[in-house]
């Protein structure tokens, strides 16, 4: 069974008697109509709508007032304080939660014994997300980089690697194509920046596909020509897959103009994720 503890995520629990409404009223997806033992994909974005942190919302059976956001790592203390100074008079406490971990499953998809699995949002073939105690999760061990594989063949982008915490964009992130936003909410922090986008098509930076025969370095630049591109996220070199942060039109016009893509020296082909609905000429 391929599984992993996923020791760069970290659990933040919100909990309280407003903690729904109040989640619901600051990040992009729907946690009103979240049911328990379900998962969310969503982030919280400054009020310019980049994004400080995406993550995933799980509510746990039989616990009504609470919910555990599955966060990277490196923003999860950053994701605490905002939450923390945005919770006002709502009776609500957001907490990092030291003693408990993420572990994926996918594959043949069974739960280790004493977590609680949630499906991932996102995407179906990525698998299982499962929450339990830290120290049976580092018993359990797995290979963090066979799922990171995994999540890499299915073209699924990764904050920190495909794109940077604070300067990119829902759209950038495919966060519109994963779930992530949902556009008939109402309000949230960051909103009138995300659905101006969507309403207008304006997302000319997306995150794809990279194939190649040599992986190039991370944050490599992608040229054609004299022009830049994007540039390099993270890489599964084995596979010769990896996902690229890019702008569509640019893409588009290195094609139509006959000129290859090329990052770090080596050669590339993009494509666009079998799960997406925008194209590479979109602009």
């Amino acid at each position: 069974m391929p599984i992993a503890h996923l020791a760069d995520r970290a659990v933040v629990t919100v909990t309280g008697p407003d903690a729904r409404a109040f989640l619901h009223n600051v990040v992009t997806c729907n946690v009103n109509t979240l049911k328990e033992g379900g998962a969310r994909y969503g982030a919280l974005l400054m009020p310019q709508g980049k994004i400080i942190s995406d993550f995933l919302i799980y509510a746990p059976k039989a616990q009504p007032d609470t919910f555990l956001l599955d966060a990277p790592r490196t923003v999860a203390p950053d994701l605490v304080k905002r939450l923390t100074m945005y919770r006002l008079r709502s009776k609500v406490e957001v907490a990092l939660e030291d003693a408990r971990a993420v572990v994926a499953v996918w594959g043949e998809e069974v739960a280790p014994a004493g977590s609680e699995a949630f499906e991932d949002p996102r995407l179906e073939d990525l698998g299982l997300r499962c929450v339990m105690f830290a120290s049976d999760a580092q018993a359990l061990g797995g290979d963090p980089d066979a799922y990171a594989a995994h999540r890499i063949a299915l073209g699924i982008p990764q904050g920190g690697a495909d794109f940077v915490y604070g300067d990119a964009f829902p759209h950038e992130a495919d966060m519109d194509q994963l779930g992530g936003v949902d556009f008939k909410k109402g309000c949230y922090i960051g909103q009138e920046v995300v659905s101006r986008t969507q309403h207008r098509g304006i997302a000319r930076t997306r995150a794809v596909e990279a194939l190649f025969t040599s992986a190039p370095e991370e944050g490599a630049e992608i040229r054609a020509g004299e022009k830049t591109v994007g540039r390099m996220g993270s890489s599964a070199a084995a596979s010769g897959r990896g996902i690229a942060l890019v702008r569509l039109d640019r893409v588009a016009d290195a094609k139509a103009s006959g000129l290859p893509l090329v990052a770090g020296g080596v050669e590339l082909a993009l494509k666009v994720p079998d799960w997406a609905s925008f194209e590479m000429g979109d602009a």
